[in-house]
Protein backbone atom coordinates (compact mmCIF):
# COMPACT_ATOMS: atom_id res chain seq x y z
CA UNK A 1 0.00 0.00 0.00
CA UNK A 2 1.05 3.58 -0.62
CA UNK A 3 1.13 6.10 2.21
CA UNK A 4 -1.78 8.09 0.80
CA UNK A 5 -3.97 4.98 0.85
CA UNK A 6 -3.80 4.32 4.58
CA UNK A 7 -6.04 7.09 5.89
CA UNK A 8 -8.99 6.49 3.51
CA UNK A 9 -8.91 2.78 4.33
CA UNK A 10 -8.67 3.56 8.06
CA UNK A 11 -11.76 5.76 7.79
CA UNK A 12 -13.72 2.99 6.07
CA UNK A 13 -12.50 0.41 8.58
CA UNK A 14 -13.44 2.59 11.53
CA UNK A 15 -16.90 3.11 10.07
CA UNK A 16 -17.35 -0.65 9.63
CA UNK A 17 -16.15 -1.32 13.18
CA UNK A 18 -18.67 1.17 14.58
CA UNK A 19 -21.49 -0.26 12.46
CA UNK A 20 -20.72 -3.84 13.48
CA UNK A 21 -20.28 -2.91 17.15
CA UNK A 22 -23.68 -1.22 17.26
CA UNK A 23 -25.33 -4.18 15.56
CA UNK A 24 -23.59 -6.70 17.83
CA UNK A 25 -24.58 -4.79 20.97
CA UNK A 26 -28.19 -4.73 19.80
CA UNK A 27 -28.22 -8.39 18.81
CA UNK A 28 -26.19 -9.96 21.60
CA UNK A 29 -25.59 -7.34 24.30
CA UNK A 30 -22.42 -5.73 25.57
CA UNK A 31 -21.43 -8.87 27.48
CA UNK A 32 -21.15 -10.99 24.33
CA UNK A 33 -17.80 -12.77 24.20
CA UNK A 34 -15.18 -11.94 21.57
CA UNK A 35 -13.91 -15.16 19.92
CA UNK A 36 -10.56 -13.64 18.92
CA UNK A 37 -9.96 -12.26 22.43
CA UNK A 38 -11.56 -14.81 24.76
CA UNK A 39 -10.99 -12.74 27.90
CA UNK A 40 -12.95 -9.81 26.47
CA UNK A 41 -16.62 -9.00 26.18
CA UNK A 42 -17.87 -6.77 23.37
CA UNK A 43 -17.72 -3.74 25.67
CA UNK A 44 -14.03 -4.42 26.37
CA UNK A 45 -13.25 -4.63 22.66
CA UNK A 46 -14.97 -1.33 21.86
CA UNK A 47 -13.30 0.37 24.81
CA UNK A 48 -9.90 -1.00 23.79
CA UNK A 49 -10.01 0.31 20.23
CA UNK A 50 -11.38 3.66 21.40
CA UNK A 51 -8.64 4.06 23.97
CA UNK A 52 -5.90 3.00 21.55
CA UNK A 53 -7.10 5.46 18.91
CA UNK A 54 -7.32 8.27 21.44
CA UNK A 55 -3.74 7.63 22.58
CA UNK A 56 -2.33 7.72 19.07
CA UNK A 57 -4.40 10.76 18.17
CA UNK A 58 -2.71 12.52 21.09
CA UNK A 59 0.75 11.31 20.03
CA UNK A 60 0.30 12.61 16.49
CA UNK A 61 -1.50 15.82 17.41
CA UNK A 62 1.10 16.85 20.01
CA UNK A 63 4.07 15.39 18.09
CA UNK A 64 4.94 13.67 21.36
CA UNK A 65 8.50 12.46 21.83
CA UNK A 66 7.45 10.19 24.71
CA UNK A 67 4.10 9.03 26.12
CA UNK A 68 4.57 10.32 29.66
CA UNK A 69 2.29 13.32 29.17
CA UNK A 70 -0.71 11.28 28.10
CA UNK A 71 -3.61 10.97 30.54
CA UNK A 72 -5.73 7.89 30.11
CA UNK A 73 -9.49 8.50 30.05
CA UNK A 74 -11.80 6.94 32.58
CA UNK A 75 -13.68 3.84 31.47
CA UNK A 76 -17.06 4.76 30.03
CA UNK A 77 -20.42 3.20 30.78
CA UNK A 78 -21.81 0.95 28.07
CA UNK A 79 -24.39 3.52 26.98
CA UNK A 80 -21.54 5.96 26.27
CA UNK A 81 -19.23 3.55 24.43
CA UNK A 82 -20.41 4.12 20.87
CA UNK A 83 -20.26 7.89 21.25
CA UNK A 84 -16.80 7.68 22.79
CA UNK A 85 -15.68 5.39 19.95
CA UNK A 86 -16.93 7.83 17.33
CA UNK A 87 -15.13 10.73 19.00
CA UNK A 88 -11.87 8.79 19.35
CA UNK A 89 -11.92 7.62 15.72
CA UNK A 90 -12.65 11.13 14.47
CA UNK A 91 -9.84 12.55 16.59
CA UNK A 92 -7.34 10.02 15.24
CA UNK A 93 -8.42 10.54 11.64
CA UNK A 94 -8.20 14.33 12.02
CA UNK A 95 -4.76 14.18 13.63
CA UNK A 96 -3.40 11.89 10.91
CA UNK A 97 -4.96 14.00 8.16
CA UNK A 98 -3.11 17.05 9.45
CA UNK A 99 0.32 15.46 9.83
CA UNK A 100 3.21 14.84 7.48
CA UNK A 101 3.96 11.08 7.49
CA UNK A 102 7.66 11.89 7.83
CA UNK A 103 7.23 13.90 11.03
CA UNK A 104 8.95 12.31 14.03
CA UNK A 105 6.76 11.13 16.90
CA UNK A 106 7.11 8.62 19.71
CA UNK A 107 6.25 5.00 18.95
CA UNK A 108 7.11 1.76 20.73
CA UNK A 109 9.03 0.51 17.67
CA UNK A 110 12.42 1.39 16.16
CA UNK A 111 10.63 3.43 13.49
CA UNK A 112 9.36 6.64 15.03
CA UNK A 113 7.30 8.73 12.65
CA UNK A 114 3.70 9.41 11.69
CA UNK A 115 3.92 6.90 8.83
CA UNK A 116 4.41 4.11 11.37
CA UNK A 117 1.33 5.27 13.28
CA UNK A 118 -0.73 5.38 10.07
CA UNK A 119 0.13 1.81 9.19
CA UNK A 120 -0.12 0.42 12.72
CA UNK A 121 -3.47 2.06 13.41
CA UNK A 122 -4.93 0.80 10.15
CA UNK A 123 -3.85 -2.75 10.94
CA UNK A 124 -5.05 -2.44 14.54
CA UNK A 125 -8.47 -1.42 13.26
CA UNK A 126 -8.53 -4.16 10.61
CA UNK A 127 -7.89 -6.97 13.09
CA UNK A 128 -10.31 -5.62 15.67
CA UNK A 129 -12.96 -5.11 13.01
CA UNK A 130 -12.66 -8.82 12.30
CA UNK A 131 -13.10 -9.37 16.06
CA UNK A 132 -16.34 -7.41 16.21
CA UNK A 133 -17.60 -8.98 12.99
CA UNK A 134 -17.08 -12.41 14.55
CA UNK A 135 -19.21 -11.33 17.52
CA UNK A 136 -21.87 -10.22 15.05
CA UNK A 137 -21.50 -13.37 12.95
CA UNK A 138 -20.71 -11.40 9.80
CA UNK A 139 -16.97 -11.72 9.11
CA UNK A 140 -16.24 -9.91 5.85
CA UNK A 141 -13.20 -10.37 3.58
CA UNK A 142 -10.17 -8.16 4.15
CA UNK A 143 -9.16 -6.48 0.86
CA UNK A 144 -6.12 -8.13 -0.71
CA UNK A 145 -3.86 -5.08 -0.54
CA UNK A 146 -4.76 -4.39 3.08
CA UNK A 147 -4.23 -8.03 4.02
CA UNK A 148 -0.85 -8.22 2.29
CA UNK A 149 0.28 -4.99 3.95
CA UNK A 150 -0.78 -6.47 7.28
CA UNK A 151 1.25 -9.62 6.64
CA UNK A 152 4.25 -7.46 5.76
CA UNK A 153 3.83 -5.41 8.94
CA UNK A 154 3.54 -8.58 11.04
CA UNK A 155 6.75 -9.94 9.51
CA UNK A 156 8.67 -6.66 9.53
CA UNK A 157 7.57 -5.23 12.89
CA UNK A 158 5.86 -7.80 15.09
CA UNK A 159 8.22 -10.73 14.53
CA UNK A 160 11.43 -8.78 15.33
CA UNK A 161 9.66 -7.15 18.27
CA UNK A 162 8.65 -10.51 19.70
CA UNK A 163 11.99 -12.17 18.87
CA UNK A 164 14.65 -9.44 19.16
CA UNK A 165 17.48 -11.99 19.10
CA UNK A 166 16.18 -13.56 15.91
CA UNK A 167 14.49 -16.91 15.29
CA UNK A 168 15.08 -19.53 17.98
CA UNK A 169 17.14 -22.62 17.21
CA UNK A 170 14.07 -24.73 16.49
CA UNK A 171 12.59 -22.35 13.92
CA UNK A 172 11.66 -23.52 10.41
CA UNK A 173 10.52 -21.42 7.45
CA UNK A 174 6.80 -21.21 6.74
CA UNK A 175 5.73 -19.94 3.32
CA UNK A 176 2.66 -17.71 3.13
CA UNK A 177 1.03 -17.67 -0.31
CA UNK A 178 -1.61 -14.97 -0.77
CA UNK A 179 -3.60 -16.08 -3.81
CA UNK A 180 -5.60 -12.87 -4.25
CA UNK A 181 -2.46 -10.71 -4.07
CA UNK A 182 -0.31 -13.07 -6.17
CA UNK A 183 2.41 -12.80 -3.54
CA UNK A 184 4.50 -14.99 -1.27
CA UNK A 185 6.11 -14.15 2.02
CA UNK A 186 8.12 -16.32 4.40
CA UNK A 187 8.23 -16.52 8.16
CA UNK A 188 11.76 -17.33 9.41
CA UNK A 189 13.43 -17.38 5.98
CA UNK A 190 16.85 -18.97 5.83
CA UNK A 191 16.56 -20.93 9.07
CA UNK A 192 16.39 -24.24 7.15
CA UNK A 193 16.98 -25.19 3.50
CA UNK A 194 13.29 -26.04 3.00
CA UNK A 195 10.05 -24.76 4.56
CA UNK A 196 8.21 -26.90 7.07
CA UNK A 197 4.94 -25.97 5.36
CA UNK A 198 3.28 -23.66 2.87
CA UNK A 199 0.03 -21.93 3.81
CA UNK A 200 -2.19 -20.78 0.96
CA UNK A 201 -5.25 -18.55 1.16
CA UNK A 202 -6.39 -15.00 0.70
CA UNK A 203 -4.15 -12.31 2.13
CA UNK A 204 -6.85 -11.43 4.64
CA UNK A 205 -7.28 -15.00 5.85
CA UNK A 206 -3.52 -15.40 6.17
CA UNK A 207 -3.32 -12.16 8.16
CA UNK A 208 -6.12 -13.17 10.53
CA UNK A 209 -4.52 -16.59 10.98
CA UNK A 210 -1.20 -14.95 11.94
CA UNK A 211 -3.11 -12.93 14.53
CA UNK A 212 -4.90 -16.08 15.76
CA UNK A 213 -8.30 -14.83 14.63
CA UNK A 214 -8.81 -17.71 12.20
CA UNK A 215 -7.61 -21.31 12.46
CA UNK A 216 -5.15 -22.70 9.94
CA UNK A 217 -7.97 -24.97 8.76
CA UNK A 218 -9.35 -22.09 6.68
CA UNK A 219 -6.12 -22.23 4.65
CA UNK A 220 -4.70 -24.83 2.31
CA UNK A 221 -1.77 -26.42 4.15
CA UNK A 222 0.99 -28.15 2.21
CA UNK A 223 3.36 -29.82 4.68
CA UNK A 224 3.28 -30.10 8.45
CA UNK A 225 0.39 -27.96 9.64
CA UNK A 226 1.05 -28.60 13.31
CA UNK A 227 4.63 -27.39 12.97
CA UNK A 228 3.49 -24.39 10.96
CA UNK A 229 1.12 -23.47 13.80
CA UNK A 230 3.97 -23.94 16.27
CA UNK A 231 6.17 -21.57 14.25
CA UNK A 232 3.46 -18.90 14.29
CA UNK A 233 3.02 -19.45 18.03
CA UNK A 234 6.68 -18.55 18.56
CA UNK A 235 5.69 -14.95 17.79
CA UNK A 236 4.06 -14.03 21.11
CA UNK A 237 2.34 -10.65 20.99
Amino acid sequence: MELDEYLPVLRRTNARFAEAAAAAALASGWRARVPGCPDWALADLVWHLSEVQLLWAWVVRTRASDPSGYRKPERKATDELLGFLAAASAELETALDGADPAEPVWTWAPRRDVAFVLRRQLQEAVVHTADVEQVLGDLRPVPADVGLDGIDEWLEVMVPGALPDGPPDGAHPVVLHAVDADAERTLFPGTRPFPIAALTGTAGDLLLSLWHRLPLEVLTVDGDGLQAAAMIDLVKL
